[in-house]
């Protein structure tokens, strides 16, 4: 396998990651890993860390974009998170109990789900509506849904951003840019705790695959925050279905080529 091979297959999948991270929330392991295990012939559980990996700079570094534009919650977030982090860890366990075909598949699904949603039902909540919404309800079922993205997170490697965005907009009922913001910001953490599971359980990554994913997801991460905080609602929902769903055809094709 040449060099140029290599840099070409992480830069993609860094592109395709750090795209659905920026603009959905969407856990770059739902596109990375089934590209280095396809394309560069990586072992399942050593692809899902490293792609967990390069989700925790670009959601961090996307995470500080949305609330630098007052597009993060980050007290309603911190229940979430807690629940989350604590499955993750127990279903990233489960995970290494696994064959490689279980992982990946439930992700796929989800970003082309989402992706048509936001198309045909898109999110136009307002930050007002969000307000008017009960403290204690919304507590509650933070805690009862981070459990359930948590362990979704560990066990398919998506880093829960799919089922998070999803929870966040048609649960919670925040508006699209706060939950995207609030999903990256729990996706950091999450995605951290993930990917020291994986590799504590599954061994050191291939550092080489390691730096280039992690640097491209960034890159390309903080391009569509950028872009996706200065949309109009509409605009961002249009924008974030075609991704989701262009992300979800190739990655569908990705595994159907494995």
């Amino acid at each position: 396998m040449s060099a140029w091979f290599l840099i070409l297959v992480c830069f993609f999948a860094g592109m395709g990651a750090g795209l659905g991270t920026g603009f959905a929330g969407m856990s770059a392991a739902a596109v990375i890993s089934p590209m280095l295990i396809t394309f560069l012939d990586m072992p399942a559980y050593q692809a899902v860390g490293i792609a967990l990996a390069s989700d925790v700079l670009a959601s961090a570094a996307s995470a500080y974009t949305y609330g630098k534009n007052k597009n993060l919650d980050v007290r309603n977030g911190l229940l979430m998170m807690a629940s989350v982090l604590v499955f993750t860890m127990l279903g990233s366990y489960a995970a290494s109990l696994l064959p490689n075909q279980t992982m990946g598949r439930f992700s796929t699904c989800m970003t082309l789900f989402l992706g048509i949603k936001f198309i045909v039902r898109p999110v136009m909540t307002t930050k007002e509506a969000m307000a008017a919404a009960s403290p204690k309800k919304r507590a509650a079922q933070s805690v009862l849904c981070g459990a359930l993205v948590g362990t979704i997170c560990g066990v398919v490697g998506a880093g829960g951003g799919m089922m998070m965005l999803l929870v966040l907009t048609s649960v919670l009922g925040y508006e699209l840019k706060t939950a995207v913001g609030t999903s990256v910001f729990i996706m950091a953490f999450t995605a951290f705790t993930g990917s020291v599971s994986h590799f504590l359980i599954g061994g050191a990554p291939d550092w080489t695959v390691l730096a280039l994913c992690v640097l491209f997801t960034l890159l390309w991460a903080q391009v569509a925050a950028r872009f996706a905080n200065k949309a109009e609602p509409i605009v961002l929902n249009r924008a974030t279905g075609v991704v989701l769903m262009i992300l979800g055809a190739v990655i569908l094709a990705v595994n159907y080529l494995s």
